[in-house]
């Protein structure tokens, strides 16, 4: 198994421009398998679930930073800022309070990247690209989050081109939020593709990719 991620990591990596982050999505994956992705030479660890977080968490020990990039629940905000170093998933006002209030708890500032929903998909978590400014105002005010940037999903299609007017249309999101001024609030990274759309969302802007079968094979 080790010999097979770090070739895949390797693949990777040499596929990858200067300045984008190789994300190993490690939903459902074990400790032994997220340990053998942090020997390969991965950049960050993105978890779907606080609980798989929190399995992985000794494992990871700081070698390289832990995200979230799953749903998160604001009764697991806690937790999540105990945990994580960064949430990808940052889709609400409410939520963006909750995690202000347990940063500060902690006496930390916990980073984040705004959730795009950028497909406007009703069923589908995230802020509407017309509501990002507005959003982003409301969220400056929070002392203890620091919004470092966009994620977005996308429609899941399984051709790649079909993604990329969402990810031009976060990017063009992630541009205007570049040009604000506001306190707590700087456009760094733009989390955007996966397996199947990676290589696209790179071509569209994405300084995050975040790859699970690529690296670890299928899912058991």
């Amino acid at each position: 198994m080790m010999d097979m991620i770090r070739e895949n990591v390797r693949t990777l990596k040499a596929q990858l421009p200067a300045g984008v982050f190789l994300e190993a999505a490690a939903k459902t994956r074990s400790p032994a398998e997220v340990a053998d992705a942090i020997a390969a030479g991965v950049d960050l660890i993105g978890e779907n679930y606080v609980q798989e977080g929190q399995a992985v968490y000794e494992t990871v020990n700081g070698r390289v930073p832990l995200h979230f990039i799953g749903h998160l629940q604001r009764n697991k905000a806690k937790q999540a800022v105990e945990i994580f170093d960064m949430i990808e998933t940052l889709d609400s006002l409410r939520l963006a309070r909750e995690l202000d209030r347990h940063a500060a708890n902690m006496g930390k500032v916990i980073p984040v990247l705004v959730e795009i929903n950028s497909g406007r998909e009703p069923q589908k978590y995230g802020i509407l690209p017309e509501d990002l400014e507005s959003f982003l105002q409301q969220a400056a005010l929070l002392e203890h989050i620091a919004v470092q940037g966009l994620m977005t999903m996308g429609p899941f299609t399984g051709d790649p081109e079909l993604a990329r007017p969402y990810f031009q249309e976060t990017k063009a999101c992630f541009e205007r939020a570049g040009q604000l001024t506001l306190p707590n609030v700087e456009m760094r990274h733009l989390s955007m593709g996966m397996t199947s759309s990676y290589q696209v969302a790179i071509e569209e802007g994405a300084t995050i990719v975040r790859i699970g079968t690529r690296i670890f094979g299928p899912r058991p």
